[in-house]
């Protein structure tokens, strides 16, 4: 396994629980992963496994405990002393970063709600955290918003978008398949029930038109068949509907660039909704709910419904299947929207916050 050489670099922390390795890597790994090929990171996690990504230096901490765990990452970091740490998720292990290694600059990236983390509960510990570290990172306006309740001042707290490798992306077939496809968890957060009764609603009245989930409970090819899965398998089934369960994402990102509409029917507020982000990379037309940071990502470039409104999305599912023009306008103004999300122009931002002084 190729060991970091971070020295007067860039170090990478992700949180103890996410996967670094193709196959496994889930939503947050993969936003590492772009971001540390275009800035020559190294990375460290718990579980950096063989085979890794190609080019990137992960050094793996084997723990037992989580505080376990944020003691092997700041051994780690002490004994490297990069310029530059982002740290993912902990922002306890943040603080304890910035106390100890006062070269660095530590920032602290936030890809979920903040207000519920541990540590960041309070306005007052959103704040000392805050004045605490080089800059607070959310992956979207929305989550800023939220970090920024109760406080007087957001020096520092700024808004870094989550990046799409476009190159990386496969080609899309001469012609699209005349197939729905809803692609992630299947949790009732992410609105798969609304997914199955809008296509089982549509479909009698889509004629030569298909719809298909793929996803598992979790990332990796050991997600777990949970009770609610198996509901949601069995619904879909009566429906007519094709179950593929977990696939790794270059599949995914395949089956994106051959459907004619991805749903992204979350029904909680998605902290910024990368699958819709990819959808429109994909070329697909696109159909989310004005949820979270969803709206943020999508702009005009999708339709947008209400949250858990599985009439409103039946609905869009016909008026798009039904209309190959507006397909083909949304669809292409998905793409452009797509680039401003590209991981050069993403990573580029991101220098510039960890050269600035005073990130804004």
């Amino acid at each position: 396994m190729n060991q970091p050489d971070a020295a007067g670099g860039i170090a990478m922390v992700l949180p103890a629980s996410e996967a670094f390795a193709p196959g496994r890597a889930g939503a947050i790994a993969l936003v590492v992963r772009r971001l540390a090929a275009a800035t020559g990171a190294s990375v460290i996690g718990a579980a950096c496994a063989e085979p890794g990504f190609p080019g990137i230096a992960c050094d793996p901490v084997r723990f037992r405990a989580p505080l376990a765990y944020n003691a092997g990452v700041l051994r780690r970091l002490r004994r490297l002393r990069p310029a530059s740490i982002d740290i993912h998720q902990q922002p306890r292990l943040a603080r304890l970063a910035a106390r100890l290694l006062p070269g660095s600059r530590v920032m602290l990236f936030l890809h979920n709600e903040p207000t519920t983390m541990r540590g960041l509960t309070s306005p007052a510990a959103r704040a000392g955290t805050l004045r605490r570290l080089h800059a607070v990172v959310c992956v979207s306006d929305h989550l800023r918003a939220r970090y920024a309740t109760g406080l007087a001042d957001t020096a520092r707290l700024v808004t870094l978008h989550n990046p799409l490798t476009l190159a990386e992306l496969p080609a899309p077939p001469d012609a699209r398949r005349r197939e729905i496809l809803f692609a992630g968890r299947i949790v009732e957060g992410k609105g798969i029930a609304d997914f199955i009764a809008a296509s089982a609603a549509a479909l009698p009245r889509l004629p030569g038109w298909s719809a298909r989930i793929i996803g598992g409970d979790r990332f990796g090819p050991d997600s777990p068949e949970t009770p609610f899965v198996r509901e949601m398998r069995a619904r879909a089934g009566a429906a007519g509907i094709a179950w593929d369960g977990y696939r790794p994402h270059d599949e995914v990102l395949a089956a994106m660039a051959g459907a004619a509409i991805v749903a992204v029917p979350s029904r909680w507020p998605e902290p910024f909704g990368l699958t819709a982000l990819e959808a429109m990379a994909a070329g697909a037309t696109l159909v989310a709910t004005r949820a979270g940071g969803l709206p943020e990502v999508v702009g005009e470039a999708g339709l947008l419904v209400p949250p858990g409104d599985a009439a409103a999305l039946e609905a869009a599912f016909l008026r798009l299947a039904g209309d190959d023009a507006a397909r083909d306008r949304l669809a292409a103004a998905g793409r452009a929207r797509a680039q401003l999300f590209d991981t050069p122009v993403i990573a580029a931002r991101l220098q510039r916050l960890r050269d600035a002084e005073t990130p804004v």
